[in-house]
């Protein structure tokens, strides 16, 4: 059985709970990392292959992207074992047990998140009394349908085009995984001029050197169709994404996706992370080594999670929409300013900057 103090260090976790409920096959995983700036805030996550580590790891990171965001807010993560795109009637129920589960576990704020959304997180609040991210129906600000993270990583690459002299305009763009995050990440960019030259899912890669037309692979997606279903452009496998050659990459879909063996294959000058650690920390230092721009995880992508806490604390979309630019852009500049300065990779600045903040938090707990 793997130690379960094996990650744990002088910020956290706080509480790992592990729950099983036999009956309706349920396995998950709660982390709730650091509560120094306020109540964790983070994703219930639901994927097949999930396990503690993971759901450590993506708490770990929403400590940090809380804090740098300056959210009142500590980072927790939640993961299901369970396939999303099953029944819809076990999902509802998977995710109403889980809730059930966490209900007195008031430390903790659930969000959508990778194979959960808005209804989900309505399931959650019916069980628990609070969530975020919740159906505009009930009072939410729906972050997907807005595209909170997609703003706030547009935001991003704005700040980091100009810091290296790389018009918006006319910039090459390649997202992996055409989802929440990507596809608004895509839209966001295309509106400032930039040009999506390929796109990936989980079934493949579409590239078109000349431009893909952003909105019809929208639209494909909205109907639960394959980026392959398009009918322009030079279809190839999923990984081709890697090989494609741009200014702008963008990784929105799984962790680890960008490794030491495949980190040589990256043609970009910037490399803005939507998804949660979706770069190892050596092919972080490689990219940073051959002059690539890699905007880390916790600074670019933080949208999602600002826009959720206005929601939790009682703001309307444009509240979110002004927070979520303002704060990315300014947390963005902040740390390009310190790498440049301390002569540091952007995620070590970032780190600083953010754990700075957990540690002056702590320092006026009773027990830090």
């Amino acid at each position: 059985m793997t130690d379960p103090f094996a990650f744990a260090d002088d910020l956290g976790p706080e509480q790992v709970i592990h729950i099983h409920r036999p009956g309706i096959g349920l396995r998950a995983v709660l982390v709730v990392d650091n509560t120094a700036c306020g109540p964790a805030i983070g994703g219930i996550r639901m994927v097949p292959d999930a396990d503690a580590r993971e759901a450590f790891r993506l708490a770990r990171a929403m400590t940090m992207k809380n804090a740098a965001a300056g959210l009142a807010h500590g980072g927790g993560k939640a993961v299901i074992i369970a396939d999303p795109h099953g029944q819809a009637v076990r999902k509802e129920a998977l995710v109403r047990a889980f809730a059930q589960a966490i209900r007195e576990v008031t430390a903790y704020i659930p969000g959508p998140d990778m194979g959960t959304d808005e209804t989900s997180m309505a399931w959650v609040r019916e069980e628990t009394g609070r969530a975020a991210g919740l159906p505009r129906a009930i009072g939410g600000i729906p972050l997907d349908e807005i595209g909170a993270t997609g703003i706030g990583l547009g935001a991003a690459v704005g700040i980091a085009a100009a810091r290296i002299g790389l018009p918006l305009k006319g910039a090459r763009v390649a997202v992996q995984g055409f989802g929440a995050v990507g596809r608004h990440a895509a839209r966001m960019l295309a509106a400032q001029g930039a040009v999506l030259v390929a796109a990936s899912d989980t079934r493949g890669t579409v590239i078109d050197p000349a431009g893909l037309d952003v909105a019809a692979l929208v639209a494909l997606k909205a109907e639960g169709l394959p980026l392959a279903d398009h009918d322009k452009g030079t279809k190839a496998g999923r990984d081709a994404i890697i090989d494609m050659p741009c200014d702008i990459w963008i990784p929105a879909a799984r962790p680890d996706v960008i490794d030491a063996t495949n980190v040589h294959r990256l043609q970009a000058r910037i490399l803005a992370e939507g998804a949660n650690i979706p770069c190892t920390p050596d092919a972080e230092a490689a990219l940073h080594a051959r002059g690539v721009l890699v905007l880390p995880d916790f600074i670019a992508n933080a949208g999602g999670v600002i826009c959720g806490a206005v929601e939790y604390h009682g703001g309307n979309e444009e509240d979110a929409i002004r927070t979520i630019t303002t704060r990315v852009r300014d947390n963005t500049a902040a740390v390009l300013e310190e790498s440049a300065r301390a002569g540091i990779t952007p995620r070590a600045a970032a780190l600083t900057l953010a754990e700075r903040r957990v540690r002056a938090a702590m320092a006026l707990r009773r027990f830090a």
